[in-house]
């Protein structure tokens, strides 16, 4: 303990290993960052000013896009901050704050993501009972629920991760401060710290992600039994975007939050932490408004009114 540092910045190092490349990923990390924020804001105000689509469905769709844009705004623009000035430190109560945002807004999604799985079931499993189920009351307390567990869990991460002494360095390989890389450059034993992540990973992520598995199989079963196959394809296709989604964002969360350390590699964590928290935002908006009619009938009115056509 005599040999713990008293500094109180940290160092991302995360695109230092290849400054011939720094300029390039300058550009996609901004590129990506104007796509999130441009796709997710315009489905936000369409889904605000078309009446067609006040449904559940679109307000759960409107928090994911609000958990996206704080998202990877907690992330990118210090990114491109510390690469353009070429100076990668940050403070620790900067470090702090970015890992509790981190952590909140990633759980929130997945939480929000089992709730969008829960009220896909209700529509078409149980069609004549969904506006009594989904009504605007247990709309609001579903979303409310799935933000305040998220921040109350982040905030007791947060605590634990930062009472750990870093005497070994205080130079992060990551992009940015998360939980991980903190563990392999703390002095003591982080097994509690471990174990505590461990659980509520499994707690939020597999519960959630089991949630929507069982909610899944439900409308599999359901479309199953649609004696008209124009039926059956427009049921599943409501749930289409979802269910890309959902891969994508649970594969990634558990593949980080769920690997034993032994097995973790700073170049695959770095990589793997771009699609969830980079990508995924951007490519969200995207993915449900591709092939969502309602949603693209929506936007081509608003760009009509825009432009005066």
């Amino acid at each position: 303990m005599e040999n713990q540092t008293t500094e109180t910045r940290f160092f991302l190092l995360g695109l230092a290993s290849v400054p011939h490349l720094q300029g390039i990923y300058v550009f996609l990390f901004l590129v990506m960052y104007v796509v999130t924020l441009s796709g997710n804001l315009l489905l936000i105000d369409v889904v605000a000013i078309s009446p067609q689509l006040q449904t559940p469905m679109y307000f759960f769709l409107s928090n994911l896009s609000v958990i996206d844009i704080f998202f990877s705004s907690t992330i990118v623009p210090k990114i491109l901050m510390n690469t353009l000035s070429q100076d990668r430190s940050i403070s620790l109560l900067g470090c702090a704050t970015q890992m509790y945002f981190h952590l909140a807004l990633g759980a929130t999604e997945c939480i929000l993501l089992a709730v969008m799985a829960y009220d896909r079931y209700t529509a078409i499993c149980k069609p004549l009972h969904y506006n009594a189920i989904m009504n605007r009351g247990s709309c609001i307390a579903m979303a409310a629920a799935s933000w305040s567990i998220s921040f109350v869990d982040s905030a007791i991460h947060v605590a634990l991760t930062f009472q750990l002494p870093y005497c070994k360095s205080h130079r992060i390989n990551h992009f940015f401060c998360e939980m991980p890389p903190f563990f392999r450059l703390s002095c003591r034993d982080t097994w509690l710290n471990e174990v505590i992540m461990y659980i509520s990973a499994g707690i939020i992520a597999m519960c959630s992600f089991c949630l929507t598995l069982i909610s899944y199989i439900h409308i599999i079963s359901t479309i199953l039994k649609i004696c008209s196959s124009q039926g059956q394809h427009k049921a599943f296709s409501t749930c289409v975007s979802h269910l890309t989604v959902v891969s994508l964002y649970y594969g990634t969360i558990m593949f980080t939050y769920l690997r034993p350390r032994s097995t973790h590699s700073p170049d695959i964590d770095k990589t793997v932490s771009i699609i969830y928290t980079t990508v995924s935002p951007m490519l969200n908006p995207i993915i449900y408004s591709i092939r969502n009619k309602d949603v693209i009938d929506s936007i081509k009115k608003k760009l009509n009114e825009k432009w005066g056509k």
